[in-house]
C-alpha cells in the first residue's frame, strides 16, 4: 500500500484521498515557476494543495487560491493547508475554473492540468477526471487563464511534450506568449517526456530556453534538479 502522506522540508502532504499523488511534475512546476513579485496568485487543479504549498514557502508575501472540481481533493488540501505554517495565507475552492469570477485578477497563475487527451480511461471516475482533458481542455484551460490573468501577469504550466504544440497554439489565440520554456529529460540521454512552459501577456523579444536533467544515473540527482528542488524535498 502506497504512503498516505509525503513530507518536504517545511510541510506535509497528506494524498491518500486524492486522484493524482504527490509526483515529480507538480514539485518541477511549484519549484520551477517565477514567483518572485506575486502578490496573488492561482493554482488552477489544486489537488493535494501541493503546488500552493509551495508558492506560499517561495513568497512570503503572497496569497494564494487553490481552485479544483474534486470535493475529496478539496477536503484534503484544506486539512493540508491547516496543518501547514502558511494557513493564513492559503485558500482553497471548490470550483470549476471555467466558471469561476473572483473580484480581483492574479498575477501569477500556475497549473499542472489534465493532460491524457483522448486516452485508455480507467474504471475511476476520480482518477480519470484529474488526469483526462475531458473535464479541462487545453482550450477551456487557456480561455481561463486569459480571463484571470492581470494585464502583466505570468502563467506557468507542465504538460507532456506530445502536447505542447497544442497547446501553444490555445495559449496563443487567448492572447498569452510564450516567455520561458524548459525541456524535461529524466536521464541525460532520454528524450523530454515533460516541458515547462511560462506565459505572458505582453508578447516577449525572445524566449528563454533551456534544458533540465533529473537523474544522472540511478538516485543520482543532477546539480540543477538539487538547486532547484533543495528547498523542499527533505534528502536534497
Amino acid at each position: 500500500m502506497p504512503n498516505p502522506y509525503f513530507s518536504f522540508k517545511q510541510f506535509t502532504i497528506h494524498h491518500d484521498r486524492c486522484a493524482m499523488k504527490v509526483g515529480t511534475d507538480g514539485v518541477l512546476l511549484g519549484a520551477w515557476a517565477d514567483v518572485s513579485a506575486a502578490r496573488h496568485i492561482l493554482d488552477i487543479g489544486t489537488g493535494t494543495g501541493l503546488i500552493a504549498l509551495m508558492m506560499a514557502q517561495r513568497n512570503p508575501d503572497a496569497r494564494i487560491v487553490g481552485i479544483d472540481i474534486d470535493r475529496e481533493a478539496v477536503e484534503q488540501a484544506r486539512e493540508n493547508i491547516a496543518d501547514s505554517p502558511w494557513k493564513d495565507r492559503v485558500e482553497v475552492v471548490l470550483q470549476d475554473v471555467c466558471t469561476y469570477h473572483p473580484s480581483a485578477s492574479f498575477d501569477v497563475i500556475v497549473s499542472n492540468p489534465p493532460y491524457f487527451v483522448n486516452a485508455l480511461k480507467c474504471p475511476d471516475g476520480q482518477r480519470n477526471a484529474a488526469r483526462h482533458t475531458d473535464c479541462l481542455d487545453f482550450e477551456g484551460l487557456t480561455a481561463s487563464v486569459s480571463r484571470l490573468l492581470s494585464p502583466q501577469g505570468t502563467f506557468s504550466v507542465i504538460i507532456p511534450t506530445d502536447g505542447m504544440e497544442d497547446f501553444l497554439r490555445s495559449a496563443s489565440h487567448h492572447g498569452l506568449h510564450l516567455s520561458r520554456r524548459t525541456w524535461v529529460h529524466t536521464k541525460p540521454d532520454a528524450s523530454p517526456k515533460r516541458v515547462l512552459l511560462a506565459f505572458n501577456r505582453p508578447a516577449e523579444k525572445n524566449c528563454t530556453e533551456n534544458h533540465l536533467v533529473i537523474e544522472l544515473s540511478r538516485h543520482v540527482y543532477s546539480a540543477e534538479y538539487t538547486a532547484l528542488t533543495r528547498d523542499f524535498y527533505l534528502k536534497m
